[in-house]
């Protein structure tokens, strides 16, 4: 699953150079409730940073915040589109979830620390029609949200189909501005919600399953070529999609792109986890010399010794600590972002890595 996982991402994207993240202290413009469970937060961008936060469909900014005493960051995916006016992500509770519980009680005219948009999950403009099909569940539907939002608007021979799985109306983001879209774009936009625990005449009863993608495919959307399809959501979702459609031949495997919101728990053998290695840390031209043990990852290391590399979701799922690896050799613990060919050249993700050679050296500024 994991070697499938790394085939399919975007190993063809632009990667922007890694650095020690800059954040900038944003007002909150507005909060607005879009489920029980999420509140849209609005940002308040100044004149002379609307260039550094200008944005590609699909990505995500980087929240930093202090709870109780915790430096805590997090990725959230941008909801707006680049044609709009405003800058938007949604963050939704997550039990024991610190950043998103903190983020609950967000206000308007509140400030918080935001990195500028990152991201390698994202949709470049077609130059001629297309049809794109997108696949999202629960809070997945974020990066998707934005993408659907510009295709129809930058591209007015483009296509869209979305299927989009929920437990319910009421705890599906966007709800009506989706239903908004569909009256506006009418022929343009397909769109088909599931619904796991709400039988609705508009809705297909269950989650985003094989059964419902099929019937979506054949019932809804029979004799549509495909150019795209973009996925987001839980890991076992995104696997049976992928699986479905190329099995099925409704698109090849380097035109199906996506996101995992959440992944699988993956535990990594450690070796000589006794064994100390040496690091070195090349990061903003400066260089940086630890010792850690084999049972300590990259990252945070790192961090408890002050050096402010750069990181995000600290799950092996965004590409905001992907380094160079220039000598020596690493395990990632998980992996959902880079392709067998990446890692063979030497690219790691540094919140997932562990030493396995006496020297490592690592370099940020080449990425």
């Amino acid at each position: 699953m994991e070697k499938m996982l790394q085939e399919y991402f975007l190993s063809y994207f632009y990667r922007p150079k890694n650095s020690a993240m800059i954040f900038h202290h944003l007002s909150i413009k507005q909060v607005t409730k879009v489920t029980s469970l999420a509140v849209e937060i609005v940002f308040d961008i100044p004149n002379d940073l609307t260039a550094d936060f200008s944005y590609k469909a699909g990505q995500y900014l980087t929240l930093k915040a202090t709870v109780n005493g915790q430096e805590v960051r997090r990725a959230y995916s941008i909801s707006s589109a680049p044609h709009e006016a405003e800058l938007k992500v949604v963050v939704k509770a997550v039990e024991h979830g610190l950043f998103s519980n903190h983020a609950m009680t967000l206000r308007a005219g509140d400030q918080i620390e935001v990195a500028t948009p990152d991201g390698l999950f994202i949709h470049e403009n077609s130059s001629s029609p297309a049809n794109y099909l997108m696949v999202a569940a629960g809070s997945g539907i974020t990066p998707i949200t934005s993408m659907v939002k510009h295709i129809l608007y930058t591209e007015p021979e483009s296509n869209v189909a979305l299927i989009y799985g929920n437990q319910s109306v009421a705890q599906t983001i966007y709800y009506e501005q989706f239903n908004d879209l569909k009256d506006q774009y009418n022929e343009r936009f397909h769109l088909q919600y599931c619904f796991s625990r709400e039988d609705r005449d508009e809705a297909l009863f269950g989650r985003v399953s094989k059964g419902n993608l099929n019937y979506f495919l054949k019932q809804k959307l029979e004799g549509i070529a495909f150019a795209k399809a973009y996925l987001c959501g839980p890991e076992e979702m995104i696997t049976m999609t992928t699986n479905n459609l190329t099995e099925k031949e409704v698109l090849a495997k380097e035109d199906i792109k996506f996101e995992l919101f959440t992944t699988t728990d993956n535990k990594l053998e450690i070796k000589e986890d006794g064994h100390l290695s040496e690091l070195t840390v090349i990061l903003d031209d400066e260089t940086h010399s630890l010792t850690l043990k084999r049972d300590e990852n990259l990252l945070d290391v790192m961090l408890k010794n002050d050096i402010d590399a750069p990181y995000s979701c600290q799950g092996g799922i965004c590409s905001s600590c992907i380094c160079q690896i220039e000598e020596g050799s690493a395990d990632m613990a998980k992996n959902s972002i880079l392709t067998d060919s990446e890692i063979e050249e030497g690219l790691t993700l540094a919140c997932q890595a562990y030493p396995t050679s006496a020297k490592i050296k690592i370099n940020f500024d080449e990425v």
